[in-house]
């Protein structure tokens, strides 16, 4: 099947469109950010940087970190940002830019987002790192996608029985983190479900000059609980990630520093030494693992 220009747009020089990178300019290991500015806080710790990239707010720096090539590339913020940067990194290992044609020999990505998130249970404090083990999307935007037997049904229909999930918001989804990330890079932390809320805000509770619809909704995401699984976190990312990434047959997992919690209203503005460690950490053993492994 060839993809037309419109499907899959470049720019003139070859480079896929909103990334503005080339196939050889990504390594297969790469840690996603929501922040440009953390690319950097990434990048510094690499033996060496050979590829800097820049368009809005899309910043790429591919390198080596224990001698094993490997990417950091910022996402912006939100699911709508991860459905183009998911989409043109499947691109640019999976579809031939000259030809348009899907690639015989599928490439698979190990992707690893590192960020901040607001923790929702009392017991956890600030600046623990948490991993996902599964992401619980209220943004919709698996549902734009065939998605099969991806989402566990089962955990969403709980979810909204117990929240009582109003119809005129997005049905929920859920997707599992890879396995194999979870027990090489999680080992240490705290694990549970994600919740990625479709904004900063209302979707995630918090009232200023707008009333909110749904006030009570943050009481009903933090007392769920599905098989000794609860809702340890909320977040803007994780469950497009998650989604995209099963769908496109990528390896996914996020780990994020809290610096908010959100039940006793406590928040940290001097988390940065923790974000140094936890980028340190997970840049180790993402370039440890075995790829013939994986």
């Amino acid at each position: 099947m060839k993809i037309k220009a419109s499907e899959l747009p470049l720019q003139a020089g070859g480079q896929i469109y909103h990334l503005n990178l080339h196939p050889e300019e990504i390594a297969t290991k790469i840690i996603l950010v929501g922040d440009p500015g953390r690319v950097e806080d990434v990048s510094k710790h690499f033996d060496r940087i050979d590829v800097k990239r820049q368009n809005r707010e899309l910043v790429t720096h591919t390198g080596t970190f224990n001698h094993t090539p490997v990417t950091v590339l910022s996402t912006g913020m939100g699911t709508d940002n991860i459905d183009i940067v998911l989409n043109e990194l499947d691109a640019l290992c999976n579809i031939d830019l000259k030809s348009m044609e899907i690639k015989e020999k599928h490439t698979s990505l190990t992707l690893v987002r590192v960020g901040t998130c607001g923790i929702l249970q009392p017991e956890i404090p600030l600046h623990a790192v948490i991993a996902a083990e599964y992401g619980l999307g209220m943004d919709g935007l698996l549902h734009f996608y065939k998605h099969e037997n991806l989402s566990d049904e089962n955990m969403v229909k709980a979810f909204v029985q117990h929240a009582r999930w109003n119809e005129c918001l997005p049905y929920p989804y859920c997707v599992p983190a890879s396995r194999s990330l979870l027990d090489h890079i999680a080992v240490d932390m705290y694990k549970g479900i994600t919740a990625t809320a479709p904004g900063f805000f209302g979707p995630q509770g918090r009232e200023t000059r707008a009333p909110l619809h749904y006030p009570h909704l943050n009481n009903s995401i933090e007392s769920f609980e599905y098989h000794g699984h609860k809702i340890l976190n909320l977040e803007m990312e994780t469950s497009a990630i998650y989604g995209l990434g099963a769908l496109l047959k990528h390896q996914v997992l996020t780990c994020c520093l809290g610096i908010a919690n959100r039940v006793t209203k406590e928040f940290s503005s001097n988390y940065h030494a923790a974000m140094d460690n936890l980028i340190d950490m997970v840049l180790d053993r993402l370039t440890r693992i075995d790829e013939s492994r994986e």
